[in-house]
Order: structure tokens, then C-alpha cells, then sequence
């Protein structure tokens, strides 16, 4: 008997050797060949092999760095501050089941892929800090699950797109220290979850949408360093809800409707004041959060 057993038992180590390869290359395939090309392409077109932590592509997936998978479907991808340089592939917009994306404080050029616009269920797209140029691509406007949009200090040109009207789903939207140009569009007074609005300098003109009243939400609102014109909207006294908000150096020419702010609310207030009336002077208010409202970031260390 006991020599049968000892006969049996390299049979039986093999077998189960075979099983559990099976097995993990059974669960290593579930995430779609298309999905896992998307991954290896945004590897290879920002220099992968020089990320401060890389990935062994012949490992699996949810194995590598940053890479969130769920229910056999990759869902999340976080590579921040992870020395990417080069640009994004066309192919990001494989990832159809992404949640989020942070691809901030990088080394990224080019321009954002039109493909961004098939990521429907993304919650998150940090990219900030980084060097990414061109438009901001219209498609950004089918991303109807999108709720933060944070893309400050890169050098989008152009102007802000109507199709972000669109992102009914949006709380906060920072597209500070780039280049855009042009007026902001009515639509953003259509993001009725809008709790954050960052603009700080561009190059924006033209009077400030009476439509941003309608954004009974929204708790920061930072429009410092354009070239905006005309008087403060009087739909501005609807924010009940507005902590912060920032409209210096513009070319603002009446602040009369400072007056309909619900100020017990308010705990930052910038704007010309060498331009305004008298009458503004009661509104003794620290001015501290500039930097807070322009680089709020989780991960920062």
C-alpha cells in the first residue's frame, strides 16, 4: 500500500501543479485583452521603463502598480507622481469600466486623447500638473458619471468647451493656470452638484455668466487673473451656500451686487477692492486660501 501511494504521489503533485496554473491563468485572463493593450500602451507611450515604480508586463494585471481591478474589469488607475512623460494613447479609451484616473503631478505633454470621451463610468480624472496642451476635447461632455475634473498648471488652449454643461453629475471642476480663452460658458450654470469652480489664470474675457447663480451648491469660486469684464451678476446673492470666492485682477467694473452675498457665509473675499465703493470696505475678510484652491491634492506628502 504504501508503495502505491508513493507511486501516486508525483502523479498527484503534477495534477495539482497543472490545476493551479490553470487557475491563474484562467483568472489572469478575465481582464479583456482589450483592456489589459490599453494599459500597455499608456506603459509604452510614457516611458514606462522610466516610472519611479514600473510594471512587469508579464505578470498579472492586478499585480501592477496603481492598477485597481474589480469583478475582473479595471476599474481604477492611479499613477500619481510616477514620472510619466511622453503623452496619452488613444487607446485610454479602451478602459470602458474606469472609475477613476489620476494621472497627476507627472511630465505628460501632447494633447488630452478625443478617446477620453468613451470613459462613461469615470468618477475622477486628476490630471494636474503636468504639461498637457491643445483643447480641451469636446468629447469630455459624454463622461455623464464625471465628478471631479481637476486639470490645473497644464497649458490647455482654447476654449472651455459647451459639452462640460453636460457633466450633470460634476461637484468639482479646476481648470486653473492654463491658457484657455474666450468667455466661460452658460452650461456650467447647468452643474447643480458644482461644489468647487476653479478658473485662476487664463486668459478668459467677457462678462461672468448671470447663469453661475443657479449653482446653489457651489462653495468655492475662484475667477482671479483673467480678463473678465462688466459688474458682478446680482444672481451672485442665490450662492447661499459660498465660502470662498476670489474675482481680483479682471476688469470688473462694478462690484455693486458684492452687496446681495449672503457674507455670514463667506470666509474668503478677494476682488479689487482699489476699484470698488466705499461702501465695501465693511467686509474685513482674511485672504489666505489662494494656494489651497489652486494644488488641494490628497496625495501630496
Amino acid at each position: 500500500m504504501k508503495s502505491v501511494c508513493h507511486k501516486l504521489a508525483p502523479k498527484f503533485i503534477m495534477t495539482l501543479l497543472i490545476c493551479l496554473l490553470a487557475c491563474h491563468s484562467f483568472v489572469e485572463a478575465q481582464v479583456s485583452k482589450k483592456e489589459k493593450n490599453a494599459l500597455i500602451a499608456l506603459f509604452e507611450n510614457t516611458k514606462g521603463e522610466s516610472w519611479v515604480h514600473g510594471w512587469d508586463l508579464n505578470t498579472d494585471v492586478a499585480s501592477w502598480h496603481g492598477v485597481r481591478v474589480q469583478n475582473n474589469k479595471v476599474v481604477g488607475v492611479d499613477l500619481f507622481r510616477n514620472n510619466l512623460s511622453g503623452s496619452l494613447p488613444q487607446q485610454i479609451g479602451d478602459l470602458k469600466h474606469l472609475e477613476e484616473l489620476n494621472l497627476a503631478f507627472n511630465n505628460l505633454k501632447g494633447e488630452l486623447p478625443k478617446s477620453i470621451g468613451k470613459l462613461r463610468k469615470l468618477q475622477l480624472l486628476k490630471i494636474e500638473m503636468n504639461q498637457i496642451n491643445g483643447p480641451i476635447p469636446t468629447e469630455i461632455g459624454h463622461m455623464g458619471s464625471l465628478e471631479k475634473f481637476i486639470a490645473f498648471n497644464n497649458f490647455f488652449s482654447g476654449e472651455i468647451p459647451e459639452s462640460i454643461g453636460s457633466l450633470s453629475n460634476l461637484q468639482e471642476l479646476n481648470l486653473s493656470s492654463n491658457d484657455l480663452v474666450g468667455q466661460i460658458p452658460n452650461g456650467i450654470g447647468a452643474l447643480v452638484k458644482l461644489e468647487r469652480l476653479g478658473l485662476f489664470q487664463n486668459r478668459l474675457n467677457g462678462a461672468i455668466p448671470k447663469q453661475l447663480g443657479n449653482l446653489g451648491q457651489l462653495k468655492e469660486l475662484v475667477l482671479a487673473n483673467n480678463d473678465l469684464g462688466g459688474a458682478i451678476p446680482r444672481e451672485f446673492g442665490q450662492l447661499a451656500n459660498l465660502e470662498v470666492l476670489q474675482i481680483q485682477n479682471n476688469n470688473i467694473f462694478s462690484f455693486d451686487n458684492i452687496l446681495h452675498l449672503n457674507t455670514t457665509k463667506l470666509l474668503v473675499l478677494d476682488y479689487d477692492r482699489e476699484k470698488a465703493d466705499s461702501r465695501f470696505k465693511e467686509f474685513e475678510i482674511d485672504k489666505t486660501r489662494m494656494a489651497d484652491t489652486k494644488f488641494e491634492d490628497e496625495n501630496i506628502d
